[in-house]
């Protein structure tokens, strides 16, 4: 059997060792595959490269992913979609493996409808996609939202500061959520929750009277009420980087309590960088379920993580359907506001 396997939108740890999963596996029952570069691009314009167990031995130890990607879109492309199937048929592929996120996996949902055999690998550092517990990328990413986070407390300690630090998350908080926990956060602010700024600079206010410092963990989602029209990718996202939330609520804290207060986005450097151990060891599983899934004519389904098993789950029932912070969470996170 010919496999096809590709990784498409935004990078996070845990691609490679997701591809490296699919081709051990894979050689277990032995398959050929074939890597197709830059997401679905890679299918609209044919540009592959055959991966062996020499070529990804050592790739589990690496972040970014071997194949590339882009957040191409071929439903938004003239006969993309057509592209597609040609190249698959072109190729004599018998079933490909994508792996991605929510727009990746909304696209092989698509095609799936038009008769292609697909498997998806949820990944989002997000962690924000539904029917899974978590996906690889996110806790590595917390990993390195906390590390930031200890180091701006020096900082903020020092110079007797607030410091406001914006992480990743466009509508789901999960970064932000366990970042600010994990990190010992002073008040964090998540997109599912409408921000009560005066209660914040309330508390910030007890805080700093107690240590002289204060941190606070944001989500670039949150709403703000400076927002302005910006730039959308393929998919039809807002380029978050560009709206200065940060730089929002940090001056919102200087200005209310008259406390000199910075602000801080570490952006992209949470979605670089070696995997951790866990992350590693959740993307190998998926990744070699889903060549398991491919001879167990799973199509249609992606392989996703319940309690401490991966199950096959239908695409129908998560591409296009967020995993949001729920109640229960906010709860948590309550606790810790005191």
């Amino acid at each position: 059997m010919r496999i096809g396997v590709l990784t498409g939108g935004g990078d996070c740890p845990g691609l490679n060792p997701a591809i490296r999963g699919v081709v051990y596996r894979a050689f277990d029952f032995g398959d050929e595959v074939i890597g197709f570069e830059e997401g679905w691009k890679g299918l609209i314009e044919d540009k592959k490269r055959q991966l062996s167990i020499k070529d990804v031995e050592e790739i589990i130890n690496y972040g970014g992913t071997i194949l590339y990607t882009s957040r191409t879109n071929p439903f938004k492309e003239e006969h993309g979609p057509e592209k597609v199937i040609e190249t698959l048929k072109k190729n004599n592929i018998d079933a490909l493996i994508a792996i991605g996120g929510d727009d990746t996996l909304s696209v092989a949902l698509k095609l799936h409808k038009l008769g292609v055999k697909v498997v998806g690998v949820p990944k989002t550092m997000d962690n924000d996609l539904s029917q899974t517990d978590y996906t690889f990328g996110f806790f590595t990413s917390v990993e390195v939202a906390v590390d930031a986070l200890n180091r701006l407390r020096d900082t903020a300690k020092s110079h007797k500061r607030i410091i406001v630090l914006e992480v990743m998350g466009r509508e789901a908080g999960w970064v932000a959520l366990f970042t600010g926990i994990a990190g010992a956060a002073d008040w964090i602010l998540i997109p599912e929750e409408k921000p009560d700024y005066d209660k914040m600079c309330e508390h910030l206010k007890k805080k700093y009277e107690e240590k002289g410092y204060a941190l606070v963990v944001v989500s670039e989602g949150i709403e703000i009420p400076t927002e302005t029209t910006t730039e959308v990718d393929e998919f039809g996202h807002a380029l978050l980087q560009k709206r200065g939330v940060h730089e929002y609520v940090a001056d919102l804290i200087s200005k209310k309590l008259g406390i000199s207060t910075r602000s801080a986005i570490i952006g992209h450097i949470q979605r670089g960088g070696p995997p951790t151990v866990f992350d590693r060891i959740l993307a190998t599983r998926v990744g070699v379920k889903a060549v398991e899934m491919v001879h167990e004519g799973d199509f249609g389904k992606m392989a996703a993580i319940s309690g401490n098993k991966v199950i096959a789950v239908p695409l129908e029932d998560a591409a296009g359907k967020q995993k949001l912070v729920d109640e229960e969470w906010i709860k948590f996170m309550k606790v810790f506001e005191k």
